[in-house]
């Protein structure tokens, strides 16, 4: 379910009744929804834009029209409008656009799985390097296994320690402890090499 504030809703009536009266309402879409760069994208719709499969919040004096693929990015979404030297500005705060489970739902792993997916494998990425669960433990330990270019890198304890392990502590807070199984003395290709 999408909240917009009556604010917001007086906000979008007044612009759609400043048009010359083809639109129908207010159509919202997510782009690049499950990644770390998604965001939305509200539009003026006339029928014609319209496929049918929207789900459609009737508001007062105008329909929002949500995309059907971006409707399961948009539940529990906040649409609000707030007022500013600049005419005002609009805000998005949906909580699942980036993809995955929100906060607290899911096993532990689930969600592990879905942090290194969405925020630190698409880092890992731009040094060739990523990273996998090797296993949960009934402790909640994690224990993780390097590749690409993190593979022998002589920066992965920095990696591990300040970056991957404090994003996961942050996002699944059960976690009890982060380990990292990885032979880095077989590494092919790392990124830095040890120094010897």
């Amino acid at each position: 379910m999408i909240q917009i504030s009556t604010a917001a809703q007086d906000y979008f009536r007044r612009l759609i009744e400043q048009q010359d009266g083809a639109f129908v309402g207010i159509r919202l879409s997510a782009l690049r929804a499950g990644t770390p760069s998604a965001d939305a994208r509200l539009e003026f719709c006339e029928q014609g834009d319209l496929d049918g499969d929207e789900w459609a919040v009737d508001c007062e004096g105008f329909t929002l029209y949500v995309e059907a693929a971006s409707v399961p990015f948009f539940d529990g979404a906040e649409i609000d409008f707030s007022k500013g030297l600049g005419g005002g500005q609009v805000s998005i705060k949906a909580p699942r656009i980036k993809g995955g489970l929100a906060a607290g739902e899911g096993s532990v792993a689930a969600r592990v799985q879905q942090v290194l997916d969405a925020e630190i494998n698409p880092q890992l990425a731009s040094h060739g390097g990523r990273v996998s669960v090797e296993e949960v433990t009934a402790e909640n330990a994690v224990v993780l296994r390097f590749g690409g270019g993190c593979h022998g890198c002589g920066m992965v304890d920095v990696t591990l320690r300040q970056g991957v392990e404090v994003t996961l502590r942050e996002r699944v807070p059960e976690i009890t402890a982060v380990i990292d199984a990885t032979d880095h003395s077989s590494g092919d290709n790392p990124y830095f090499q040890r120094q010897a």
